[in-house]
């Protein structure tokens, strides 16, 4: 009987939590607005948005965003800068968890300094998703990175498996973000040590 009061605790602190994280670090504007993407799946299962704040232009930004996909990414390499429609971006490795061919999406839309829209299908992707990352100019020298994740899902396992994997997939697109908004901010410092010098 404990164990399960004890589990039942547990499944209601991740559902309150589920508000938190699903929209981590994002306003209410932020999260109910439209971005490039939305139109690709007009009633998703489950969706997320979540942000970041970015000191450096999106100029700085853009770079890193057109080699998502490229694993261990420390520099901006030309070859990774020509990201277009139909192209295909690995999300992990073949052979991640048992998946022979890893998770990959392919590229729906890029709308140069703004946003790059991936979108998931199988058998590249368990089911239908749409992942959006939007950069905004804020002032001369800052930006808003938002990332928008939405599902369509057709079983009731998945919608189960998708709540419970939540806060890993939250933790997991925060940490993208704020590795996209450190390598910007590191690589816009560099060149202005650069230029100083």
């Amino acid at each position: 009987m404990r164990k399960a009061a004890r589990l039942a605790a547990v499944g209601a602190l991740l559902y309150a939590a589920r508000r938190y994280y699903r929209n981590w670090g994002t306003t209410k504007e932020e999260y109910r607005r439209w971005l490039p993407g939305d139109e690709l799946m007009y009633r998703p299962s489950v969706w997320s948005t979540t942000g970041v704040w970015i000191d450096a232009p999106v100029s700085a930004v853009w770079p890193w965003l057109l080699q998502i996909g490229h694993r261990s990414a420390e520099r901006i390499d030309p070859e990774w800068q020509r990201l277009e429609p139909g192209d295909v971006v690995r999300l992990t490795p073949n052979g991640w968890l048992g998946l022979r061919n890893g998770l990959t999406m392919t590229v729906a839309q890029v709308i140069d300094d703004e946003a790059v829209v991936l979108r998931g299908r199988p058998p590249g992707f368990p089911w239908e998703a749409v992942w959006t990352f939007h950069v905004e100019p804020r002032w001369e020298d800052r930006c808003r990175l938002l990332a928008r994740t939405r599902a369509q899902l057709h079983h009731p396992g998945d919608l189960l498996l998708t709540e419970l994997a939540g806060p890993i997939t939250a933790l997991f697109m925060r940490r993208t973000l704020l590795t996209i908004k450190r390598r910007a901010q590191d690589s816009l410092k560099a060149a202005e040590l650069e230029r100083a010098v």
